[in-house]
């Protein structure tokens, strides 16, 4: 835990860090692809496409969706194409667009904080920690979603995927939040779940803390190789110094 010594601020990560947000990506993911008379993939298979980014996670949804159908039209004795299938790319936009509108419907309803999330953030800030949070979700969901969640007050700096050129695995909203920070790269702990978040830590020259917990895509955290390995969201609190006494007032599992 050394490397903790110099860190001077921290940044989340959101899907599978702060929230589990699965059940309302794939309500909207299976809305989105039943209006296009796809097959719908269910929550298990959407939680291993979640953490690129709404653009990618229905790409993925659209490829196996098609490559589904093609596989039941084959079994039943027909060609794996419909000629009366919309082409690819259209369905593609059209399936974007279905997205944006029925997770709009449920984002907030459908997400839900893991626990001690609330509790670990707020001694954090009553601590005098400066935090931000990194996300590749599309940034008009951010803030409402944060807002509803009550842990909106606790950041200082929100970053969306729609704020940055390049969305994690990439490091510049990493880098956009050590230049708002006023921070050095290792003064800046980032906590995320999945590959991506730390590749991006690394990239940036952070130091990574890889919670077990989240989506992942289905691999172990410690594949990515962070810095440091967490089961517990509140197991932050003592690496980070707390007093004991404030760690004591969480709520257990």
């Amino acid at each position: 835990m050394d490397k903790l010594q110099a860190i001077r601020g921290v940044a989340f990560d959101l899907d599978g860090t702060l929230v589990d947000s699965a059940p309302g990506l794939a309500y909207a993911v299976d809305s989105a692809l039943y209006a296009l008379e796809l097959p719908q993939a269910g929550e298990p298979r959407v939680i291993t496409w979640i953490g690129n980014g709404a653009d990618v996670l229905v790409q993925r949804a659209l490829k196996w969706a098609r490559e589904e159908k093609a596989a039941q039209r084959i079994a039943a004795g027909k060609p794996a194409l419909d000629a009366m299938d919309i082409p690819e790319e259209e369905q593609a936009r059209m399936l974007r667009k279905l997205f944006d509108r029925y997770y709009g419907e449920v984002v907030e309803e459908s997400s839900f904080l893991f626990p001690d999330v609330e509790q670990t953030l707020h001694a954090l800030h009553d601590n005098g920690m400066p935090m931000a949070l990194v996300t590749n979700k599309p940034t008009p969901f951010v803030a409402p979603l944060l807002e509803a969640l009550g842990i909106a007050k606790f950041f200082t700096v929100i970053i969306g995927g729609d704020d940055v050129t390049n969305k994690k695995p990439h490091p510049e909203p990493l880098l956009m939040v050590l230049e708002k920070l006023g921070l050095a790269a290792p003064e800046l702990l980032f906590v995320g779940d999945s590959r991506n978040d730390i590749l991006a830590a690394q990239a940036a020259g952070c130091c990574s803390v890889g919670l077990t917990y989240g989506y992942n895509y289905g691999e172990a955290i410690a594949l990515s190789k962070p810095d440091i390995i967490f089961d517990h969201f509140r197991d932050l609190l003592p690496a980070l110094g707390l007093p004991h006494s404030d760690n004591q007032e969480l709520k257990n599992e």
